[in-house]
């Protein structure tokens, strides 16, 4: 089945500081917006940014390769190259990463590039790409 644009809404406490980091410091073209809600373009995939006060930000955080994931998080897993890309983009910006551009699980099976930054409602997100895609589930 080939795959299909998902869609995540997620709360932020300020949409005007939502519409800067997606749309300017992440370069996430801006779709439909109201007062209350903006739609971005995230890889082909559908975010949408809601004002929800007091309800954003990490809950914990789990022990994975050496590192404290923020849980709860989300991301997209990019090309390497778009994701080396975002990575100069982010750090460029000034972005204060959870966890800095990193390559997890070294000579493993599912080896990755990842990093994790949080936006300015304190939501965490991962982006991450391999050089081989199909080590994506390799376990």
């Amino acid at each position: 089945m080939p795959l299909r644009p998902f869609h995540l809404a997620f709360p932020v406490d300020d949409l005007a500081a939502a519409r800067r980091f997606y749309g300017e410091t992440m370069g996430c073209a801006e779709g439909r917006s109201s007062e209350e809600w903006i739609d971005f373009d995230f890889y082909g995939h559908q975010i949408v940014a809601h004002l929800a006060k007091g309800q954003a930000g990490d809950r914990a955080s789990n022990h994975v390769d050496g590192h404290g994931v923020p849980v709860p998080h989300f991301g997209i897993v990019l090309t390497m190259a778009d994701w080396q890309a975002l990575a100069d983009r982010l750090t460029a910006a000034g972005v204060d990463f959870a966890i800095a551009p990193t390559i997890r699980f070294k000579d493993q099976p599912g080896e990755q590039a990842t990093m994790f930054f949080r936006d300015p409602s304190g939501n965490a997100l991962e982006m991450k790409a391999f050089a081989d895609d199909a080590m994506l589930f390799a376990s």
